[in-house]
């Protein structure tokens, strides 16, 4: 999941419009700015097929709006 994608779910409970930041502003994310800028999908199969497992809840977009990160 693209990280815009949670910025702006964040974004709607808080009031704020996420905007890009150029790449070279590394120091806005500080040490995690490295991951920040990774593009790296990854899936949960592998997890799913070892751990016979089967996941129950909403998914991390679904869980933001519920809003209550933000009471």
């Amino acid at each position: 999941m693209p990280l815009r994608q949670i910025a702006e779910a964040i974004g709607r409970h808080l009031g704020l419009r996420p905007r890009a930041s150029p790449r070279e502003r590394g120091d806005h994310f500080g040490w995690f700015a490295r991951f920040a800028a990774l593009d790296n999908p990854t899936s949960s199969t592998r997890t799913r097929q070892l751990l016979d497992w089967k996941p129950e809840h909403s998914g991390l977009l679904a869980d933001i709006d519920q809003g209550h990160y933000f009471n």
